[in-house]
């Protein structure tokens, strides 16, 4: 019996030794996750979503495909860190352009690929005139991208080069050029490990033809979030809400404008929100100013109205993300608040209509029908005598009614008959008679 069950072991082990051995990746999972358009902080808050949904379903392999034209330096920090900090395997596939921001990113992944006719590089610092963002900006973001290169083991150089045009690379640019390679050079260089014609190649290479591949899509939200915190659309949309709460302050009732102003300011809040940038605290500073600003309408002194306004504008700062891009969103949205209310002023004469509430604009004119009081012509050549001495205002009865009357010119003594000469209104000139 012993030796039987020793012969069904060898046979079964056998058996075992001569099936063919499973493929490399059967039964993985790989997760492709698209790097599109500019890099800013919508996309680094879908990329946290994606990465976290890879790392929660236990992927062995995320695939970041890649078509950029750069984007915010800082966004782009954060999604390096973000994907250096994962324990999945990381590769990004250069479909087309990994330029700026977008190679500083590739250089955090594991491996890189690229497809025939990619490029990556150019990665220079600007500011939102397309100026050089100055020495600090540029000392500090050759310095990242030289520690991005260290970090996945790349020549430092490379990356410098592709950063700052005065690096002397002879054999891959002039110097004073921005290095940008292209996939044969990437390759050569070792900043690429292969070069492929789409995804499915990619994956095939990787050993993972018989994995399961899942592609993250970005949600509505996620990209309507996107569209609002680009820097560009941001001082649109809070000059859209300034000029629309100004001219709603010019017009009757609640119209157009006014809806127009609050939907923007309730978009510019909600797209940060998706976006990760806005939490609630920002939402409820906001809301504390506007209520002491509508205080103020109720208040005297000013200081209601002075604090609301600082909330309204620290509350949009804490929501940007960006302290120096916001500030200069808020600048011009002011300028642009300000220029509105000055050509409504002094072009159409406008006054604004919430004012007409709060200040009394009536008058009691004579056009109006109003008389101070009431003229006694009746009065002239009438005869009385005086109650008091006339010295020379006092009184004198005139027809059973106690007058105040003024004496023309020398006092007159008291129970003395007088004579109405002139009357002015409520002033009544008499003489002796």
């Amino acid at each position: 019996m012993k030796r039987v069950m020793i012969t069904i072991c060898f046979l079964a082990a056998a058996f075992l030794l001569i099936l063919p051995v499973q493929a490399d990746g059967k039964g993985a999972n790989v997760y492709v996750i698209p790097i599109k358009d500019d890099v800013e902080k919508g996309l680094n808050a879908f990329l946290n979503r994606a990465i976290k949904t890879a790392e929660e379903n236990e992927a062995d392999l995320i695939i970041f495909d890649m078509n950029t034209p750069g984007g915010a330096v800082d966004a782009a920090r954060d999604i390096g860190n973000r994907i250096s900090n994962t324990n999945i395997k990381t590769v990004t596939f250069v479909n087309s352009w990994a330029i700026s921001a977008g190679s500083y990113i590739a250089l955090h992944t594991d491996k890189i690929y690229m497809k025939p006719g990619a490029v990556m590089g150019a990665a220079a610092v600007i500011n939102q005139q397309g100026n050089t963002a100055g020495e600090k900006a540029e000392s500090m973001w050759l310095a990242a991208m030289e520690g991005a290169a260290k970090q996945s083991d790349r020549n430092p150089e490379i990356a410098k080069a592709m950063a700052n045009g005065n690096i002397d690379l002879p054999d891959l640019k002039k110097k004073g050029e921005l290095l940008t390679l292209e996939a044969d050079q990437a390759f050569k260089v070792g900043y690429s490990e292969g070069t492929v014609k789409d995804i499915n190649e990619l994956i095939k290479d990787l050993g993972y033809e018989d994995a399961n591949v899942h592609t993250v899509k970005m949600t509505f939200a996620e990209s309507f979030a996107r569209l609002i915190t680009n820097p560009v659309v941001v001082p649109i949309l809070l000059s859209i809400a300034s000029l629309g709460l100004v001219l709603e302050l010019y017009s009757p009732g609640f119209g157009l404008p006014g809806g127009m102003g609050i939907s923007a300011l309730l978009l510019f809040f909600y797209g940060h929100y998706v976006a990760g940038l806005a939490g609630y605290e920002s939402i409820i500073l906001f809301a504390l100013g506007i209520l002491l600003v509508a205080a103020e309408f109720f208040l005297s002194g000013g200081i209601a109205g002075l604090l609301g306004t600082v909330a309204i504008i620290g509350s949009i700062l804490m929501a940007g993300g960006n302290i120096v891009h916001m500030a200069i969103s808020i600048i011009i949205a002011l300028f642009l608040a300000a220029l509105s209310i000055i050509i409504m002023v002094k072009v159409f004469g406008k006054r604004m209509n919430i004012f007409k509430k709060l200040i009394l604009t009536d008058s009691t004119n004579t056009e109006s029908g109003y008389v101070s009081n009431v003229n006694r012509l009746e009065l002239l050549g009438r005869e009385g005598i005086t109650v008091t001495a006339l010295r020379p205002a006092g009184t004198a009865q005139i027809d059973d009614e106690r007058l105040d009357v003024v004496a023309e010119g020398s006092f007159i003594e008291n129970n003395t008959k007088i004579k109405v000469i002139k009357v002015e209104g409520s002033r009544i000139v008499v003489r002796e008679s």
